[in-house]
């Protein structure tokens, strides 16, 4: 999905408190779509659209698309891009060249590692966009009730939800329209008792 370009909310285990999105309540989706930043600031985040986004990427992996990084795991520091991939990630490139960074590790996150491994597996690049799963305004969402209605007022083409993946039938275009028409599907490796949710 996310290679194809969807649009994805990442809902995974415990909550997480801070103005930052670090895995376990994001809004995910492929950086190297030249529109997708736009999109997603005026359909799903409902948002002025100069707002960056930032990334999250493998951290044996940053120091070939940033310069001069060190161990974010946090989402606190800002890197520059290197020249040669400012084109390839327009997406969470800020117009100076700038993008505020997560380093992801199978320890810190293995959910989300798995994921950036299979997005490498299947791009070439080990990176994503990483944004928090809110709207303009709005606190993150902390319980799944909370995830499943920002799924329906929001552009969000797709929701994993724990061992789940929960999409929207309609296309792209109409997706505010007809929000309530959804299919929900088992991801093949996981069960439902794999994630505990402490709610």
């Amino acid at each position: 999905m996310l290679v194809k370009g969807h649009i994805v909310g990442w809902f995974q285990g415990r909550t997480e408190f801070g103005p930052r999105a670090l895995g376990n309540r994001s809004i995910l989706a492929c950086p190297t779509f030249t529109w997708m930043k736009d999109f997603l600031n005026l359909k799903v985040k409902h948002r002025e659209p100069f707002r960056p986004f930032a990334a999250c990427v493998l951290l044996e992996e940053a120091s070939k698309y940033f310069e001069n990084v060190s161990e974010s795991p946090f989402m606190l520091k800002v890197y520059y891009l290197r020249q040669e991939f400012r084109e390839i990630f327009p997406a969470i490139r800020h117009v100076d060249g700038s993008c505020r960074l997560q380093t992801v590790t199978p320890n810190q996150n293995p959910e989300l590692y798995r994921l950036l491994v299979e997005m490498r597996r299947r791009t070439g690049f080990g990176v994503l966009l990483n944004t928090s799963m809110n709207l303009a305004g709005e606190p993150i969402i902390d319980s799944p009730d909370q995830a499943l209605n920002l799924f329906d007022r929001s552009g969000l083409e797709a929701l994993v939800l724990g061992p789940y993946i929960i999409s929207k039938h309609q296309s792209r275009l109409s997706v505010p329209d007809v929000s309530r028409s959804r299919t929900v599907t088992p991801l093949p490796h996981r069960k439902a008792s794999d994630v505990p949710f402490p709610y």
